[in-house]
């Protein structure tokens, strides 16, 4: 396993050694130091693929770079808590946090980067006051943590502490079992309107307990030249579950044996795509990027199937549920990734969204531990589910109609059945915010539901929902030449600026939005005409131009105007191989993987988005985009790797070979899918899934 700022212990370097017992091994190229500095809002700590818990250390819980909880600049730790966000824009979790201290008053502990040891399924620090090494482990419901240290250890558990919010935002209590057991709940009221997490904890040795209040407890274990060790288990359903899910996965006091088969977990989920590589930077990226695009969406029900539904009610899942659903950010790469190298996920995947709309009467927007944050425009389970059902992966025709249906019904809810919006065919910047970005994405959303309806030969609700996936043109300005906002009256909003975002967009500007139609790329050309949407695409990536104070800090990692620390500009390279001139698109998307995301804690320019931002890097990377987030075909970029392999399923693999591939020969010579000429550069889902080989011939 890689050693991060090597400063450890000689067992610390014994439990590595262990990690790392293949010369080849894929988590040695995971450095997941990378983007928790400068905005990425990456969680630094030990998890395995998909699981519920994240444990490490919480470095700070205020303002918006430690919405996952951790920062590379700070130098001091508040707990070592157990759930934890990566990635996003918003806090919160953090919940459950424990930490090693000198003296009970003590609420904080110094440390230092250089003593912090990282990799998948692993976390290490040496701290000196006290002077205590931790070492951190997971399952996918459970913790172990191991504690160090020749003095008698003295342990501050805090409940109310979480990120962005204090104990004055939440209800919680604990007790004690037996001498070696405590369990508790957390009930808190942030972002998440009502997170209920539940734990139960046992430890090596018999603890005494000082109660502070229902939030906090000291507590003190005896000296021993034996670790410290505590074995956590979390549950959204009840302290009972947290034990039963403890037992299950981990019932003994091996803590190598966790982080060793955490890490075994990690070698086996990132092997679903292997490449091949001269430059070892590239090799870091891409499978810390990887990593990163399988930290959510999280496993949500327990070992026993039970859940807590969003309607505040104990179900009991038929398969796995899942939550962390940031969809707004993933439905434009990551799910569709997914499609590709977790096929056997989309069921369960199709089946949470069901439950979900069932509890809540709507299709997720933006779901968290059982609460919908509702938290940015659209409803992007929509392009999510549709894009699964059309490409075959949604076999069951009870669950496709059961989707189609969800996907109707929430696609009337409001603002969406506004009158001046399904009677007129656009929403009134007067009297809807945001009015530009919602209706973008709800053309993408009803792109989705045109093209389920179609799929089950529901022809009525096709036709109505083709109609509104393709109104996005009542927003172009053909003298302007971009989406802008119109009043009830029909009219233009004015003032007018393209550079300083408006109200009428979401988090970037006109030239960012005016692309938003990735659905529907031949049409949005259409629109402008070849030459001039093509001249309009060069500027973008050209014009300068002060954002303004009031600009939000998502809007980074820009060329010209575009903007690839946030998601909207996620397709918009892509755009030029539809208009046929990819030899455009070559160069930036080389000037991207290799200038916006670098093998340090400052490499992302912008926050992670739960997986969004890492797997862009990967899907291009491999060369392979789906522009279309619904059904889309796979365009052919500029693929930076040697070679891939990806496991697509049922034994079947997809072989990428790129010849003659240099940091000058950027561009695609020819392609030959399965032996024979690819004449469009572009892949269906069905050419990729059914397993074949790809051979790419690159020139300057």
């Amino acid at each position: 396993m890689k050693v991060l700022r090597l400063t450890f212990t000689l067992a610390v370097v014994i439990l590595l050694a262990a990690c790392n017992n293949k010369s080849q091994s894929l988590t040695s190229y995971v450095d997941p130091t990378i983007g928790t500095g400068e905005h990425g809002h990456v969680f630094l700590g030990a998890d395995v693929p998909f699981g519920m818990v994240q444990v490490g250390p919480t470095t700070g819980v205020r303002g918006w770079d430690h919405c996952s909880g951790y920062h590379a600049d700070d130098t001091t730790i508040m707990g070592f808590s157990h759930l934890h966000l990566s990635g996003t824009g918003c806090g919160d979790l953090g919940d459950i946090a424990i930490l090693p201290i000198a003296s009970p008053e003590d609420t904080l502990v110094a440390f230092s980067h250089s003593d912090e040891t990282v990799c998948p399924g692993y976390y290490c620090v040496n701290l000196k006051r006290p002077a205590v090494k931790v070492e951190l482990s997971a399952t996918s419901r459970a913790a172990i943590h191991r504690y160090t240290a020749k003095d008698p250890v003295i342990l501050r558990l805090d409940l109310g502490q979480g990120v962005y919010e204090d104990t004055s935002n939440a209800e919680s209590g604990f007790s004690q079992i037996d001498s070696c057991t405590l369990e508790g709940y957390r009930i808190s009221h942030t972002w998440a309107k009502e997170q209920h997490v539940y734990f139960h904890m046992v430890f090596s040795r018999p603890v005494s307990v000082d109660t502070i209040d229902n939030y906090v407890g000291i507590l003190h274990a005896e000296a021993s030249e034996e670790p410290l060790e505590v074995r956590v288990g979390i549950s959204a359903v009840s302290e009972t579950n947290a034990s039963i899910n403890l037992e299950a996965e981990i019932p003994h006091w091996d803590f190598d044996a966790v982080a060793e088969h955490a890490n075994d977990l990690w070698e086996k989920e990132l092997g679903r795509i292997r490449i091949s590589s001269k430059d070892k930077t590239v090799l870091r990226n891409f499978y810390t990027s990887l990593y990163h695009t399988m930290i959510a969406p999280s496993e949500y029900c327990d070992i026993n199937n039970e859940y807590r539904g969003a309607d505040g009610e104990i179900h009991t899942a038929d398969g796995m549920i899942y939550t962390t659903l940031s969809l707004w950010d993933t439905y434009r790469t990551l799910h569709p990734m997914m499609t590709l190298v977790h096929p056997e996920k989309m069921e369960d995947i199709c089946k949470t969204m069901l439950a979900i709309f069932r509890e809540q009467g709507k299709l997720p927007v933006w779901h968290l531990w059982s609460c919908e944050t509702n938290c940015m425009p659209g409803n992007s389970s929509m392009p999510v589910l549709g894009d699964m059902i059309v490409k075959g992966l949604i076999a069951d025709r009870d669950l496709q109609e059961a989707s189609f249906e969800a996907m109707k019904a929430s696609s009337m809810i409001k603002p969406r059945s506004l009158e001046n919006l399904r009677n007129d065919g656009y929403l009134a910047t007067n009297k809807n915010a945001q009015s530009v970005a919602r209706a973008l994405e709800y053309c993408i959303d009803d792109d989705a539901v045109y093209q389920v309806a179609r799929l089950l030969g529901k022809e009525e609700d096709a036709e109505y929902f083709y109609r509104f996936s393709r109104s996005y043109s009542k927003y172009y300005d053909s003298a302007s030449g971009f989406m802008r906002g119109i009043d009830d009256n029909g009219r233009f909003r004015t003032p007018f600026t393209a550079v300083k975002p408006m109200k009428d967009y979401v988090e970037g500007n006109a030239w960012q939005y005016t692309f938003l139609v990735p659905h529907d790329p031949e049409g949005l050309i259409s629109l402008f005409g070849r030459d001039r949407f093509i001249q309009k695409l060069d500027s973008l990536f050209i014009v300068q131009g002060e954002l303004g104070e009031e600009a939000p800090p998502d809007i980074s990692g820009l060329i010209g105007q575009y903007a690839h620390g946030n998601e909207p500009s996620h397709h918009i390279i892509y755009l030029y191989n539809y208009a046929g001139q990819p030899q455009k698109a070559d160069p930036l998307l080389r000037q991207v993987m290799s200038e916006l995301y670098r093998d340090t804690p400052e490499g992302l320019c912008g926050n992670e988005d739960v997986g969004q931002m890492s797997a862009w890097y990967v899907m291009s990377a491999i060369g392979l985009y789906q522009v279309a987030p619904c059904g889309g075909e796979f365009v052919i970029g500029s693929p930076i790797v040697d070679g891939a392999v990806l496991e697509v399923g049922n034994g079947r693999q997809f072989t990428l070979t790129v010849h003659n591939n240099s940091p000058k020969n950027i561009h695609v010579a020819r392609a030959e899918l399965n032996g024979k000429p690819l004449e469009n550069m572009r892949l269906s889902f069905e050419d990729i899934h059914g397993g074949g080989i790809l051979e790419i011939w690159m020139q300057k």
